[in-house]
């Protein structure tokens, strides 16, 4: 899995291209944070994050995980979380530019940004975890939460509702609809305003915005990756 990392007038464009459904992966995971690596060194500017057309991702790569052994399983499911972790608190503003399906992992990474515009068309912005048997670990549920607004938290967290953009645009989880081919054109634009803001307070800020959720299921993610009762699910 490569991510191709280019610079656009001051926005780093980080595409997921896998030439099927950018499943996410250990390596997956890798190829991303080298991608938030060059953008966290070289700091051009507010970073949008896009996939291939018609797909941002499906989430996690399901038929790869069952052939895993328990360690590697794991230490991928502690990689997806530490990974949307980083980009949920990444110090620049984020964009996701969605040109079409955002499925679970992919929804939680579209979620993760700042902002969000998404394509119109016959494309799906699903958190599907509770109509495939998985439970939702906390940090993606503190991610979503962020994301949509409390009064669609539970058609859209607990019973699985998929969305298409209008809808999500209506709930307010999407900020932008667009033709499949201004997806790009038209995150770019939302990002443009925020090439202006002093990038070190507003690293800080989004920081302490985010900070006691961040703590909080961050200490969890660890026991929860490995199936491990917490205090959260005890109590």
């Amino acid at each position: 899995m490569s991510i191709e990392y280019a610079v656009r007038d001051g926005v780093a464009v980080l595409t997921m291209d896998d030439g099927k459904v950018n499943a996410m992966s250990t390596a997956f995971f890798d190829a991303l944070n080298a991608a938030l690596d060059r953008a966290e060194e070289e700091r051009p500017g507010p970073v949008v994050i896009t996939g291939r057309p018609g797909v941002f991702s499906a989430g996690l790569d399901l038929k790869l995980l069952p052939t895993l052994p328990a360690d590697d399983l794991r230490k991928t499911l502690i990689a997806f979380g530490r990974t949307l972790l980083r980009v949920f608190l990444f110090p620049l503003p984020t964009v996701a530019a969605v040109p079409g399906h955002a499925i679970a992992g992919g929804a939680m990474l579209a979620f993760a940004c700042d902002l969000r515009v998404m394509a119109d068309g016959p494309f799906r912005l699903h958190l599907n975890e509770t109509a495939i048997g998985l439970t939702l670990p906390s940090w993606a549920i503190a991610i979503a939460h962020a994301a949509i607004p409390r009064r669609w938290h539970t058609e859209a967290i607990l019973h699985a509702r998929p969305y298409g953009a209008a809808e999500a645009r209506d709930r307010g989880m999407v900020d932008v609809v667009a033709p499949p081919e201004r997806v790009l054109v038209e995150a770019l634009a939302l990002a443009e305003p925020l090439k202006a803001l002093d990038q070190k307070a507003y690293a800080g800020s989004k920081e302490r915005h985010r900070a006691l959720e961040v703590q909080f299921v961050t200490a969890l993610l660890e026991r929860e990756a490995a199936g491990l009762p917490t205090k959260a699910t005890i109590a």
